[in-house]
This record gives structure tokens, sequence and C-alpha cells, in this order.
């Protein structure tokens, strides 16, 4: 059984809730302790960082496809490497966040963007690791990664069958024995028309893995219906409040709606159960209450039973309605009053 920091993970256990911190933390330790704080306090099992910098990420140049000019994107009109010296969280404070998260029974794992960021975060003894999307097919870094023997979480946004087929490939031959893959959309937000969730039951038929999802829609509604489809792994981001701005602050959740999370996927996994058929044991009782044929006018000894003096109605405790074309035209042997249950006994 895969587990991640002593949390097992899979269709037996409650959907292992992670909270993205990314970039929420607006370049301010105690927020960024804050938000461990409240997400703990949601009741997400993990937090989640990203481990880079900017010169890690790409290189200081603001022309060309260096320059995020679309006017769409939530990033417009900043460089790729302006945003990263935005977005990235100092290493110095991530043992700080780490420790704070093991203090609430919590799991801490980032996202390394490369080696260096591997060999940091193995010193902060991280209990896994997060390929983000736009990683997916960097396939030494997924090798570099899997070779620690950590569970490996990947998200799948943008990749093809072909690139996850060598993604997952490379993973398990280099020493990846617990994967995860997380179906994921990348666009920011993500809409529930652009989601496809079905393809989360078809990740792992084909892929025999977990599979989760990278959730970038608003509301917990897709998350809860990617538990039904067998989501084992759900990852949001996560902040104090949108109105505090932020890189990813617009398409982030706050504490009052990662709490409701929480509670309804695993909701949603509890109602999952097995394929089941037939009264419940908590459905016994219930049984009384079918319909079921009555005496609803008195009938005197050698009486005809008609529509007028016999109707299907509740509770149970009679023949089953099927039997009213059967007896309609019997004599009764015996008296039966209103409210009596027919039963074979009259006929006798």
């Amino acid at each position: 059984m895969m587990k991640i920091g002593g949390h097992g993970i899979g269709r037996g256990h409650r959907p292992f809730i992670i909270a993205e911190m990314s970039g929420n933390h607006n370049q301010s330790l105690d927020r960024a302790i804050e938000i461990v704080d409240r997400a703990a306090a949601t009741g997400a099992q993990a937090i989640k960082l990203q481990t880079y910098t900017a010169d890690t990420m790409t290189i200081d140049h603001d022309k060309g496809e260096f320059f995020i000019a679309d006017k769409a994107s939530l990033w417009a009109g900043t460089s790729l490497y302006k945003l990263y010296q935005q977005a990235y969280t100092p290493w110095e404070w991530q043992k700080t966040l780490f420790e704070r998260a093991r203090q609430h029974g919590m799991v801490c794992l980032s996202t390394p963007f490369d080696d260096t960021a591997v060999d940091f975060l193995e010193s902060l003894d991280a209990p896994c690791y997060k390929i983000a999307s736009f990683e997916n097919t960097d396939i030494p870094l997924i090798r570099r990664v899997a070779a620690t023997g950590k569970p490996v979480i990947i998200s799948t946004g943008m990749a093809t069958v072909a690139e996850l087929d060598e993604t997952v490939r490379a993973a398990r031959e280099a020493g990846c024995k617990d994967l995860i893959l997380l179906k994921c959309t990348s666009t920011y937000p993500a809409t529930p028309e652009n989601t496809n969730l079905a393809t989360i039951p078809h990740l792992r038929a084909l892929f025999g893995c977990e599979v989760g999802l990278s959730d970038h829609t608003m509301g917990i509604g897709v998350s809860v219906a990617g538990v039904a489809l067998g989501a084992t792994v759900i990852e949001k981001h996560f902040t104090l409040r949108r109105a505090d701005g932020g890189v990813d602050s617009a398409f982030s959740m706050e504490p009052e709606e990662m709490s409701q999370l929480v509670v309804e996927t695993e909701r949603a996994w509890q109602a999952l159960g097995q394929i089941e058929y037939g009264p419940l044991e908590a459905e016994k009782k219930s049984l009384q209450f079918r319909r079921s044929l009555y005496v609803v006018k008195d009938i005197a000894a050698g009486g005809t039973l008609t529509r007028d003096n016999v109707r299907a109605i509740r509770p149970g405790l009679g023949l089953a309605p099927k039997y009213i074309d059967q007896i309609l035209g019997s004599r009764v042997t015996v008296a039966a009053k209103r409210g009596t249950p027919v039963s074979w006994d009259l006929f006798r």
C-alpha cells in the first residue's frame, strides 16, 4: 500500500488533499506560516511548496517569448523572469515551513524544477515529489526525482498519451515504485468544460497507478466529481484571502472553501462503497413501509375481495401488490376488519 507521510493513498482511504501554496505567500514568511496553519485547520493532509529560483526557471530576458504578452493571461505584461522572482518561495524559508507542517501532523512536499532543487529537498527529508504539468516531459528531472525512491506525483496537463507513456516508463525505470498521475488542465483558472474528468479511470487503467486531480477550477464541484470517478488525490491552490492578491490568488481556495472541499470529497468517497443490491442492514427497518395489500373495508366471513375493499397501501405487512389480480374475487373464510393485512390465512 502506498503511503505519504503516514497517510494511506488509494481507494481504500479518504482522498489525500493537497493545499498548494505556490506564490500566495506574497513574499512574506509570516503569511506563508499562516497559510500552513490555516491549511492544517481545514483538515487538508498536505501543504505543497514550489522549489525554484528565477534563475533555475529561465533567463533574465524580457523580449519575444520571454515576455507574457497575452492579455488574457493572469500574468500579462511581465517577463517570465520577473514573474518567477515574484512567485518563488525563498529556499531559506522552506525548512521552517516543513517543520511547521510537521508540528500540525501535516505533510509538507514540494515541486522541484531542477536537480539543485531535488538535492535541497532531500536535505529536508521531503516525503515525496510533485512534478508540475509544464515539466512532465522533462525526462532527466523525472529520472532524478524517481531515483530518490520516494513517491512521485506527476500532473498530466497538456501531455499526450505517448508523452505520458514515456514519462511513466522513465519514472519506473529510474526506481519509482509509487506513482500518482494527476489529471490536470493547464489553464488558470480552468473551466469545468475543459476538465474532462472521464480521463481519470482511463489513466488508471492505462498506466496501472493511482490517479488524482490537480484542479484549477473554481469551487469544489469538479473535485467532488473527480473523487466519484476514482481520484484518490486532490490538489487545489490555497490562499488566505483572494482579495489579498498574489500570482495565483485568482484561482485559489480560501480556508472556508478548503474545509468544505475536505468534507465533501470525503463524503463522495464514503458514498462510493461497493456494488450492492437488496436491503442493507440499515434499511431493514424501512421494509415495513413498503406497500402491501390491506383490507380497507370490513369484510364478513364468506365475503368477496373486491377493488372496493382491498387496496395496496402502506405499511408492508400484507401480501405484495403483485398478488392483487390473483386474490380479487376470492372469498375469505374468516371475517376481516378494516386495517387487516391480507394474508393467505384469510382463504383457509
